[in-house]
């Protein structure tokens, strides 16, 4: 019988689940769709029963095949999407239109724009960790939202979770919280053990403090640590056994940087002074970077610090960018070629992305290196707001040097220009972490993004970083499996099970000094491109 630990990872549009042997291994894995919901612009709601049911079939997928297994721990990471229950654990409708199954208001619903102004307004104490302003993908302007505008959906909100805290709940029956997601997106100070009273009486939201937090949480226990055992329910509906120890969760990108961050590299496992050249990227529908250090460093306009919310005893810094995955994919499927470009795409057994980097190849022969190609074109990608180091969810995209033409290399050169333009984006937040004490020159790098070469090539060449590839391409699920293997023993803490079940893999190196000189002058178009949306602002304003 194999002996395996599970890691299930509940991301924007799917549910995923994966076996992995206690080194790390991946046996089997499944993924299944979950619904998601936009009643109108700002809006993005989803189901939590949905998602569950989503969770079990991939688990069952994922074992499938797999013959007699013993399950020694299970993990659970997901997107920090916000959940709300009655008192008997029924969903609570956030929709504006009152859908009774639409009881989650995702991570990148915007709908509480108004609410977060307010609450930054206020300079609390608490937004020091929080890079100085609270962010309104964070859950007090979500609460707040919720009070304002669906009252009677706020009096009936006995239960709050932020949706990995959900999944083990509904796994085992704890309502013990995650270190992880209260502090990253709760304002939980970690390093003191206690909510602030004082911040949610200023906010609005006093009756959560009045009645002792038993809404979002009493009991806090860091990722990984045992908080129950599989429930004889939730193991018929997974196809396990009942009385598995379940870890307490992680939000989606922690679990990819517990997959990535503390890997060996050349075979040397990183010390603190490798830790801090280190940076984390997850890539997918949006982006995080998460540094850690032993100290505590207020970046602005990146999230933190927050104390062992990833790594027990360090301080995380996470920036991240809001829409990367989902801004590529914006721009190619709006794009007037697309449809005819996807169709042979499809026919010739490939991805878009695929047939897009190949046309990309074919207009770069002949060039130093294709990243010229887009020289005359810049994009500023900030469509769905900066997240960080701006902090600004009121800044907009935009794009110069289009020219009147909608042909396929038009979409393979705006395509390209977008990749570049996240790439800076992540070169922005990378400066500012080391203007604050970082040195990071080297990009662990992970999820979806990263399967794409012209993504880790830009990438690497924008940010003068070394990228290094997981040796697990799943490694948001092997962080998952990694707080499995934490609770149920077969590692003796995160720390070791990171060291025991990851390892790094393809390394990439940046370009030589031509492609730096081309990417230093990108770069200073791309933050020019911010400084001049301001100028039209005010141009605008002063009518």
């Amino acid at each position: 019988m194999q002996d395996i630990v599970i890691g299930v990872d509940v991301g924007t549009g799917s549910a995923r689940a994966g076996a992995f042997t206690p080194q790390g291994a991946m046996l089997g894995q499944a993924a299944r769709p979950i619904r998601m919901w936009r009643p109108r612009a700002d809006f993005v709601q989803q189901s939590s029963d949905d998602i569950w049911q989503a969770v079990c079939a991939a688990v069952r997928g994922a074992l499938r095949d797999l013959g007699p297994v013993r399950v020694l721990g299970m993990g659970f990471d997901a997107t920090c999407s916000l959940v709300v229950l009655d008192a008997e654990f029924r969903p609570v409708s956030i929709s504006p239109q009152g859908e009774p199954e639409q009881d989650v208001m995702v991570w990148m619903d915007h709908r509480a724009a108004a609410e977060a102004e307010a609450i930054n307004a206020g300079e609390h104490e608490v937004l020091r960790y929080v890079g100085g302003r609270i962010s309104l993908e964070m859950q007090a302007p979500k609460l707040l939202w919720l009070k304002r505008h669906r009252p009677q959906a706020w009096a009936r909100a006995a239960h709050v979770f932020d949706l990995p805290d959900y999944l083990t709940w509904r796994a085992t029956g704890s309502l013990a919280r995650s270190l992880c997601s209260t502090v990253c997106k709760w304002t939980y100070l970690g390093h003191e053990g206690r909510w602030d009273a004082d911040f949610f009486h200023a906010i609005g939201l006093g009756e959560l403090a009045d009645e002792g937090f038993r809404r979002i949480g009493t009991e806090i226990l860091p990722p990984g640590q045992r908080l129950g055992t599989l429930g004889a329910e939730a193991a018929a509906a997974l196809g396990l056994e009942a009385g598995i120890p379940v870890g307490a969760s992680a939000i989606d990108a922690h679990a990819g940087g517990l997959g990535v961050i503390g890997a060996a590299l050349n075979g040397v496992a990183p010390d603190a002074a490798t830790l801090n050249r280190r940076v984390a990227l997850v890539g997918g529908t949006s982006s995080c970077h998460m540094a850690v250090s032993p100290e505590a460093r207020f970046v602005p306009g990146v999230w933190g610090p927050y104390h062992s919310a990833m790594l027990p005893g360090l301080w995380l810094n996470e920036g991240g960018q809001s829409a990367t995955g989902a801004l590529i994919d914006h721009v190619i499927t709006t794009h007037a070629a697309y449809p005819a470009m996807a169709a042979a795409a499809q026919q010739a057994g490939e991805t878009i992305y695929q047939s897009l980097n190949r046309k990309l190849a074919d207009m770069a022969e002949g060039l130093p290196f294709p990243a010229l190609l887009t020289e005359g074109l810049h994009v500023m990608p900030d469509f769905h707001g900066n997240r960080s180091p701006r902090a600004d969810a009121s800044l907009r995209g935009m794009v110069s040097g289009l020219r009147l033409a909608a042909g396929e290399e038009d979409l393979a050169l705006l395509y390209l220009a977008t990749v570049q333009a996240v790439a800076y984006g992540t070169r922005h937040i990378i400066e500012a972490m080391n203007a604050q004490g970082y040195a990071i020159d080297t990009v662990m790098a992970c999820g979806g993004g990263t399967k794409n070469p012209v993504f880790l090539r830009e990438h690497a060449d924008a940010t003068g970083c070394q990228l290094v590839l997981p040796r697990e391409p799943e490694a948001i699920l092997l962080g998952a499996a990694m707080l499995g293997a934490t609770a149920g023993g077969v590692q003796d803490s995160l720390a070791g099970a990171m060291a025991a079940m990851s390892g790094a893999g393809e390394v990439i190196a940046p370009g030589d000094a031509a492609v730096r000189r081309y990417h230093d002058a990108k770069y200073a178009v791309f933050r020019r491109m911010h400084d001049d949306q301001l100028a039209y602002r005010a141009l605008m304003q002063a009518r």
